[in-house]
């Protein structure tokens, strides 16, 4: 449950309209329960724990949050953090599947022989599988009451001088707009942008290649901060020198009266922006599916925000926004619910050199490494569960069969959709006074399973004066069974005493999950090469299973805790050492030194599942 809820206005006069300029937006989002959302609203931010994860480098302002939007919000308005541009670029209703590429690293002995024989790593050589990261499929207007939510939460904790870029394409942008210009007034829309990139692979099809996104640019208030931007020109032009009279810009001329001339080197940045995508072999990239160039953060935060200001992204993904606004001299603040986002930001603020603290918002949605994973996971973490059960609706999760009480439905939250995440007395009335009616199996007992819960003492009054059926019905904390299948990583490792300090060499990694993963991707590529006619190359493991490791880090500080990275290496996908976020071309020797001895060591494997062991 969250500590508290933060109201979205300060000083709320009790009985009085929120939502009391929006007359338009309940029109425009006559969807689908979007009444719940103007509830939430009203009832304020839910304001959860933060636990501190870690702090890299000096202490300092500068945040990076695992953790939803919303939640996000609440913590920084508690805090009284006020951010001064804020760049989005949340999900945009594609109907996609977003998948991380898992590289298997190179065995260390393997990589000593490749480096003895001062031989390059191929790229071809190297073993990959793909792990579904996020689904950004979305009914519409589920998606628009998410985002109205949202925005309303990031207005609250804006300064009045701050601006905001929204970036989405054609699938839902021109429905955001009109959320926008409720939320921020019609008045305060700036511009929309056109980002065309021409280097970007359009599919085929019988209509014009796409070739642009848009983003949405808006004002808090009329004082918003703003720089001209200039471009360089490719060849200067001749142009008519001006003059500013005190009331308008004019033509200057010399003392004879005619027209003064100059070479013009640049010209003033109009809406729309030639910035090419990131290129699978651009330098900045990092692996990472929405990926977008440091160029055109560049252009917003340089445009928007002076030095020292504070810029946030609250769907960060792969860092860019972070990562520049540290290089232009700001604040940064960056929140996602992945946790693959929040190692990928990590580890390049990192080699940027940054000072930031890591902190985790304990909501209950970040289970597994993000919820797309946890959902994939939960028809089989739960005992005995059977999908798409006959005379069961989608609005199940599915059923179990128990001896007594026969067929039983089951309702689980979907942790993609913010909406459902807390388990409330409307949602409670949906299902007493309409699913429970709708069944069409004769049912004793159904489960319903929440992350979080409003007020189960409440709820559970409300269920006993209102269920008009004989059907119980059980509440059950999700996040009880979630925590009892997590299986950590097995490590193996030795630490001595040299004369220089302390080396810790891994002897052996076994992760089950990866293992798991591994066979079942060989399994699908055999039967697809035995029905091509090919042969298939399946991935295989070392005795050691060192390939299976990314990022190894030794904690001299702390025994428990916020973990202190004393000294870390990442191993890249070529093999190659990172060592406190210097880059270089040595191969990783299955070995990790300090100055001092190391009190935790930390190991991070290739798919972001981390495992820390304290050091006897």
């Amino acid at each position: 449950m969250p500590i508290k809820y933060i109201p979205y206005y300060p000083n709320t006069v009790e009985g009085q309209a929120i939502l009391d300029n929006i007359t338009r937006t309940q029109r425009v989002l006559r969807y689908r329960e979007n009444d719940k959302v103007y509830d939430r609203i009203k009832r304020g931010m839910p304001y959860y724990e933060v636990e501190p994860v870690e702090t890299i480098g000096e202490p300092s302002e500068n945040l990076v949050i695992r953790g939803e939007c919303i939640s996000a919000c609440a913590y920084l308005k508690e805090q009284g953090i006020k951010v001064d541009l804020v760049c989005i670029d949340p999900p945009f209703a594609s109907g996609m599947d977003y998948s991380k590429t898992v590289y298997l690293r190179k065995n260390p002995k393997l990589a000593a022989k490749i480096e003895e024989a001062e031989q390059e790593m191929d790229i071809e050589e190297l073993k990959a599988f793909e792990e579904k990261m996020y689904g950004d499929i979305w009914q519409k207007e589920d998606y628009l009451n998410w985002m109205y939510e949202n925005l309303m939460a990031i207005r609250n904790i804006m300064s009045d001088n701050a601006s905001i870029y929204l970036h989405l394409d054609w699938h839902i942008g021109h429905y955001v707009k009109i959320l926008l210009d409720e939320v921020f007034g019609e008045d305060n829309f700036l511009n929309e942008v056109v980002w065309y990139y021409s280097n970007k692979m359009s599919r085929n099809s019988k209509d014009f290649a796409r070739a642009h996104d848009n983003i949405f640019f808006y004002k808090k208030t009329d004082d918003n901060t703003f720089n001209e931007i200039k471009i360089e020109r490719d060849e200067p032009v001749k142009q008519s020198k001006r003059v500013w009279t005190g009331q308008k810009n004019m033509r200057a001329r010399d003392e004879e009266g005619n027209v003064i001339y100059e070479l013009s080197y640049d010209v003033k940045a109009n809406d729309v922006w030639d910035i090419p995508y990131v290129a699978s072999t651009d330098k900045q990239r990092v692996d990472y599916a929405t990926q977008k160039p440091e160029a055109l953060l560049q252009r917003m935060i340089n445009a928007s925000s002076n030095k020292e200001m504070v810029v946030a992204d609250f769907f960060g993904g792969s860092g860019v926004t972070a990562k520049v606004s540290n290089d232009l001299g700001r604040k940064f603040i960056h929140v996602d619910i992945g946790l693959n986002s929040i190692q990928t930001v990590r580890d390049r603020l990192v080699e940027a050199k940054a000072n930031f603290q890591i902190l985790e918002i304990k909501d209950g949605v970040s289970l597994f490494r993000n919820p797309q994973q946890t959902m994939d996971k939960l028809a089989t973490l739960i005992p005995g569960l059977q999908k798409e059960v006959k005379g069961i609706s989608n609005f199940w999760f599915g059923a179990i069969t128990k001896s007594k009480e026969g067929i039983v439905p089951v309702y689980v939250p979907n942790l993609l959709n913010t909406q459902e995440k807390v388990l409330d007395i409307p949602t409670i009335n949906t299902i007493i006074n309409q699913e429970l009616q709708n069944l069409e199996v004769n049912a004793k007992k159904v489960i319903v399973y929440y992350i979080d819960i409003d007020d189960q003492k409440v709820l559970e009054k409300f269920i006993k004066d209102n269920n008009a059926t004989e059907i119980e019905v059980e509440l059950k904390d999700l996040k009880n069974l979630l925590h009892d299948v997590v299986i950590e990583d097995i490590l193996d490792f030795k630490t001595t005493k040299t004369k220089d300090g302390y080396e810790t060499e891994i002897n052996k990694f076994i992760s089950d999950r990866l293992i798991q993963k591994i066979g079942e991707f060989n399994q699908k590529g055999n039967l697809q090469s035995v029905a091509k006619g090919k042969k298939f190359n399946p991935i295989n493991i070392s005795e050691e299973g060192l390939e299976l490791i990314e990022l190894i880090a030794l904690d001299c500080e702390n025994t428990e805790g916020q973990w202190h990275s004393t000294t870390e290496i990442k191993i890249d996908k070529l093999g190659y050492l990172i060592t406190n976020g210097v880059k270089s071309k040595n191969f990783w020797d299955g070995k990790i030194t300090s100055d001092k001895k190391p009190l935790r060591i930390k190991v991070r494997n290739i798919s972001g599942d981390e495992t820390i062991k304290v050091i006897e």
